[in-house]
C-alpha cells in the first residue's frame, strides 16, 4: 500500500506539469490579452505596448513559461494582473466557499442518488423505477446555467423561500476562524448564522448536485442489478433473511465499487459546474473567481486556479482508489 502510494503521488507531478502547458498554451489562444482588456478600444497602442512590456507579454512563449514555472517551484502562484493580490492568498480566501457548496453538493447527490438507485433495482420496472430513472435523467439532461436561473427566479423572485444569492445575510455577525463558514459558525456556537448559512447555501449546492445525482443514480441502479442477480443473493434469500438485509448488507456492499468509482469522476464536473453555479448565484468562491479572470484576461489568477482544480480532482481520485481496499478486502495494491 505504502509503495503504490508513493507511485501515485509521484505521478501526480507529471499530470500538473502536462495541466501547466495546457493552459499556457490555451490562455493564449484566447482572443485578446490582460492589457486590450484594461484598455478601451480606442486606447493608444502605446499604452497597451507599455503594459504588456511591464506585464512581461511582449516576449516569447516559452520564455514566458519559464519564468512562470521557475516561480511556481518557489511555491509563488504569482499575483492578480486586475487586483494586485498574491494569487495564494485569494485561493486561501476563496477555497474554502467553493469546498463547502461542492462538498454539500456532493452529499445532497450521494444522499439521493444512492438510495433512489437502490429502489430502482428493487422495484425494477415499476413506477417507481421509471419515475426515479426519468427524474435522473432529466437531471444529467438540464445544463446547470438554466437550471439556476429557473431556481432562483422560481424559489427566490416567486415564492422569497430562499436569498437570491451572496453566501451570508449582509445584515449577519460571523467570527471568521477557518474560512469554512459553516464550521466557523459551529464553533463560535453562532446558531444564528449556521442557519442563515444554510439557507443561502441549500439552492445552489442542490443545482450543483444535479448533474452527479443523477449519475449515481443511474450507475447504483446498474450496479445493484447486477448484484441482485448473483448467487450468494439467491443463498442468502434462500436462508431466509430480511430483504433489507440482503439488498443492504449482501448486495449494496457488493455493488459500491462502481458507485464509488463515479462519485470520484465527479469531482471534475462540480469543479467546473462550480464555475457557472457560483456566477449564477453570486457565490464567493474560486468559480466566480476563474469566471472574473477570464472575462479580464487575469492569466496568473487562470493558471493558479486551474492547477489547483487538477491538483484537486488528482488527489480526489487517488483516495477513491486507496478506499477500493477498504470496501473490497479482495483488492491489494502491491
Amino acid at each position: 500500500m505504502t509503495r503504490y502510494l508513493i507511485r501515485r503521488l509521484l505521478s501526480v507531478i507529471p499530470t500538473l506539469l502536462g495541466v501547466t502547458i495546457i493552459v499556457f498554451l490555451f490562455i493564449h489562444l484566447i482572443p485578446g490579452d490582460p492589457a486590450s482588456a484594461m484598455l478601451r478600444e480606442n486606447a493608444p497602442i502605446e499604452v497597451a505596448e507599455r503594459i504588456r512590456e511591464s506585464l512581461g507579454l511582449n516576449k516569447p512563449l516559452y520564455e514566458q513559461y519559464l519564468i512562470y514555472m521557475g516561480k511556481l517551484l518557489r511555491g509563488d502562484l504569482g499575483r492578480s494582473i486586475t487586483t494586485n493580490n498574491p494569487i495564494i492568498d485569494d485561493v486561501k480566501n476563496r477555497l474554502p466557499a467553493t469546498a463547502e457548496l461542492g462538498l454539500t453538493a456532493m452529499l445532497v447527490a450521494i444522499l439521493v442518488g444512492v438510495p433512489a438507485g437502490i429502489i430502482s433495482a428493487v422495484k425494477r420496472n415499476s413506477m417507481i423505477d421509471t419515475a426515479s430513472m426519468l427524474v435522473s435523467l432529466a437531471g444529467v439532461s438540464m445544463p446547470i446555467f438554466w437550471l439556476g436561473l429557473m431556481a432562483m427566479y422560481l424559489f427566490a423572485v416567486v415564492l422569497h423561500w430562499v436569498p437570491t444569492g451572496t453566501r451570508i445575510g449582509v445584515d449577519v455577525q460571523l467570527e471568521r476562524i477557518t474560512n469554512f463558514y459553516l464550521l466557523d459558525a459551529l464553533l463560535t456556537g453562532n446558531f444564528a448564522a449556521f442557519a442563515d448559512l444554510l439557507h443561502h447555501l441549500i439552492m445552489p449546492a442542490v443545482v450543483l448536485s444535479t448533474v452527479p445525482m443523477g449519475l449515481i443514480a443511474r450507475m447504483t441502479r446498474s450496479s445493484m442489478l447486477d448484484a441482485l442477480n448473483q448467487d450468494y443473493v439467491r443463498t442468502a434469500h434462500a436462508k431466509g433473511l430480511a430483504e433489507r438485509v440482503v439488498v443492504v448488507k449482501h448486495a449494496l456492499k457488493n455493488a459500491l465499487l462502481p458507485v464509488v468509482t463515479i462519485v470520484g469522476l465527479q469531482v471534475g464536473g462540480l469543479l467546473g459546474g462550480a464555475i457557472l453555479t457560483e456566477t449564477i448565484f453570486g457565490w464567493p468562491g474560486i468559480g466566480r473567481w476563474v469566471y472574473d479572470s477570464i472575462v479580464f484576461r487575469d492569466y496568473p489568477v487562470i493558471q493558479g486556479a486551474t492547477l489547483i482544480f487538477a491538483l484537486i480532482f488528482v488527489l480526489a481520485n487517488l483516495i477513491v482508489d486507496l478506499s477500493y481496499a477498504f470496501i473490497d478486502p479482495r483488492i491489494r495494491y502491491g
